[in-house]
């Protein structure tokens, strides 16, 4: 998918003028937070794991990383991300671009609490050089989420 695929897709929310496009690469959490301006953790990062009901999506803070016991906790299972040469097929995004908007059907996405913290986050836009500034109640919507989860350990 697109930048223009997810445009589309926010235009339900009015919220497709805020997608920015950059010149340079945003593919990473660290490169998006330059392209930003603003701290790595504001970055929302769209993880892709397998369970057995399909492909999830669970959206972080930047500095957050997947507590394995917490993720069992709340999916029965063992965290086992999509391989990187399936991420673009099982979500319609690349690697780097992959974002919780215009998602392949049955892609379930869930938002950890870990971007509580902040007033705004900035996910992806369905490409490996966008993003968009959302407050955390806007990001719920527009994902449609399916709920607020905690497998996250962040930083001290």
């Amino acid at each position: 998918m697109s930048v223009e695929t997810v445009k589309k897709y926010l235009e339900q929310w009015s919220l497709e003028d805020r997608i920015q496009e950059f010149t340079t690469s945003s593919a990473t959490v660290e490169l998006a937070a330059e392209a930003l301006s603003v701290i790595p953790a504001r970055i929302a990062k769209s993880m892709s794991f397998k369970v057995k009901e399909g492909c999830i999506i669970i959206v972080t803070a930047g500095d957050g990383k997947i507590n394995n016991s917490k993720f069992k906790a709340v999916f029965g299972e063992k965290a086992k991300m999509v391989p990187f040469e399936e991420v673009e097929e099982l979500t319609g995004h690349p690697v780097g671009g992959v974002c919780p908007f215009a998602l392949k059907e049955g892609v379930r996405v869930y938002l950890d609490k870990s971007l509580e913290r902040f007033n705004t986050v900035f996910p992806a836009a369905g490409t490996t050089s966008s993003a968009i500034e959302l407050n955390p109640e806007e990001l719920f919507i527009a994902s449609k989420a399916v709920d607020w989860i905690d497998v996250c350990k962040i930083p001290e």
